[in-house]
């Protein structure tokens, strides 16, 4: 482990896209909702009024599959003045369970790329989303036993990082973010005073599109996780 009074010692690792698949589920889902309620709309119009209510629930619900999957429900009701069928909310539900059951397909360089920096860093998977979700896919992976510690958060702020790299690092000057969301893996991470590196994903829900930091000094983009150890290296040699 690194051991320079400046030097990075800690990095913190998204889950969902940026370790392994998740967006793609929720396409899958969003296409069979839309199939489920084609009566009563057209598909862009169909998939607005649902983002729309997922953007109204994430105060009550949060993020991931149970919150998402209310939204469906509340967005058939809607757009059906209340008469959607009970057969069609039976199958959003089955839906939703399928969602939370599907095996976890991790993404290329993932297990290289941790194996490589563990012996060498505190590694914190800092993810959101539902508990139990998270925690069956972080099994599944067969990854957990490269972290040194799991965070399981609500949202993700400048204070949950100044928070999370100071109980399990040495504060977030010495600490590094990775993840494909701008929004929640890097602008929040560079704020707090860490190192924010982007791994753009093919999928990446819209709520999450925010601009670059393009002028930040700690603000770099890379094409894969197969490209991190190289620039940690460098970021800690300079």
């Amino acid at each position: 482990m690194s051991t320079s009074s400046n030097s990075l010692t800690t990095i913190g690792f998204d889950a969902d896209d940026t370790l392994w698949q998740n967006e793609q589920f929720f396409r899958l889902t969003e296409a069979h909702f839309v199939e489920l309620l084609a009566g009563h709309g057209e598909k862009d119009s169909l998939l607005a009024r649902l983002l729309e209510a997922e953007k109204r629930n994430l105060g009550a619900y949060g993020f991931g599959i149970k919150g998402f999957t209310l939204s469906m429900i509340e967005t058939a009701i809607d757009v059906t003045d209340g008469k959607v069928p009970g057969e069609v909310i039976g199958k959003i539900l089955a839906a939703g369970r399928e969602m939370l059951s599907h095996p976890v397909e991790t993404l290329p360089h993932v297990h290289d790329t941790l194996e490589a920096l563990a012996s060498r860093y505190r590694l914190v998977l800092i993810t959101k989303g539902d508990l139990f979700d998270q925690e069956r896919k972080l099994a599944q992976s067969g990854l957990g036993d490269f972290f040194n510690a799991v965070e399981i958060v609500s949202d993700k702020s400048r204070p949950t990082y100044e928070r999370i790299f100071a109980r399990h690092g040495d504060g977030p000057e010495r600490a590094m973010m990775v993840g494909n969301s701008l929004k929640s893996d890097v602008v929040p991470a560079i704020e707090a005073g860490s190192w924010g590196i982007f791994v753009p994903h093919d999928l990446t829900w819209v709520v999450e599109h925010v601009e670059p930091p393009a002028t930040a000094p700690r603000f770099r983009e890379i094409a894969h996780l197969g490209e991190l150890p190289g620039l940690v290296l460098g970021i800690d040699n300079d």
